[in-house]
């Protein structure tokens, strides 16, 4: 609180590429002030996402310039609006899908077209937990996908962040979900979040359960969370005209071309880098709605204080399954 009132704040910093020992937190970084279209948001937890370690490894296709702070979705209260705001005003429930600042902090800007309300009914854990993961799904599954009601989903890696909201709104829109997880907590999540049937993707022959299940039809989408080790599997398991919509991936691997030609299938990568603002206002429409009509209910699983930063970083890559959204709590 002191160093608050003397325009600092705490924040962690990341001066160079590496391992999770990077993330320094500093108590002395000067609370930053809005733009004209800004404002200044008060934090109350940020989600951590997997993208956010690729680029503090300094192997992610995009790198900002040293030193930063990562963190892209926070949820908090208005502290301040800049001269040209009049969508926010202080006081209001916000949370994030961009931070200007960075949002593994006290305080964080972040410019008004990245900003939306937070209703009542969610917590700022659940609004931390909103903007990559359903922007990304929404992206994911009808921007790229074009999903259709009536298609099958598999969620492959259903049980973390962008899994979760998935299957949610896959579910929402009338899609059939079939989601994988890693453990039987996972599955659970899985089960409770929308899906019809959940696998589990450590057993040796669940690609022949699921192949089973669809009645060797196979499916029509596959949301792939982690392609270089499930991609060539993925192939077998598309129907005709399937597509693959690659959202994470941690590597490179073998694919054979005669599984797409075979089904007339198609690999999709997406990153929300991409997104143009007609984009964003569709998928904050959809997700708005969600949370008004209550089948958009965030799940939070590990939580973190801003000191663990390291350990939730190691945490996201290393866990032997997901339970829900990773956060930290300031």
């Amino acid at each position: 609180a002191m160093a608050a009132a003397r325009g600092l704040m705490r924040a962690v910093r990341v001066s160079q590429f590496g391992g999770p020992e990077v993330l320094k937190l500093q108590t002395d970084v000067p609370v930053p002030a809005p733009g004209d279209s800004q404002v200044l948001i008060k934090v109350h937890a940020c989600g951590v996402n997997p993208v956010e370690t690729y680029i503090r490894s300094g192997t992610y296709s995009w790198k900002p310039a040293l030193p930063y702070t990562p963190g892209s979705n926070v949820a908090g209260v208005i502290e301040s609006v800049g001269e040209h705001v009049t969508a926010f005003r202080r006081g209001d429930r916000v949370f994030t899908v961009a931070t200007v600042s960075g949002g593994y902090a006290d305080y964080a800007v972040a410019e008004t077209d990245g900003v939306f309300p937070l209703p009542d009914k969610l917590d700022f854990r659940q609004g931390a937990a909103i903007g990559t993961p359903y922007f990304t799904a929404y992206r994911a599954l009808f921007l790229k996908g074009h999903a259709k009601a009536g298609e099958t989903v598999l969620v492959h890696g259903a049980s973390g962040g962008v899994g979760i909201a998935a299957c949610q709104m896959a579910r929402a829109y009338g899609l059939k979900v079939l989601g994988t997880a890693g453990t039987e907590e996972g599955m659970n999540v899985v089960l409770r979040c929308g899906a019809h049937q959940a696998f589990n993707h450590r057993e040796a022959n669940y690609v022949d359960k699921i192949k089973e299940y669809t009645k060797m039809q196979g499916v029509d989408i596959i949301v792939e969370m982690l392609s270089n080790v499930n991609l060539a599997t993925d192939l077998h398991l598309l129907s005709y005209g399937g597509r693959v919509i690659v959202v994470g991936s941690r590597g490179s691997i073998e694919i054979n071309p005669r599984d797409m030609m075979s089904k007339e299938s198609s690999i999709i990568g997406i990153t929300r880098f991409c997104e143009t603002a007609e984009q964003r206002r569709e998928c904050a429409a959809a997700v708005l709605s969600g949370i008004e009509c209550g089948w958009l209910s965030p799940v939070v699983g590990s939580e973190y204080p801003l000191e663990s930063v390291a350990q939730a970083h190691q945490d996201i890559i290393h866990s032997p399954g997901a339970r829900g959204k990773m956060v930290l709590l300031l």
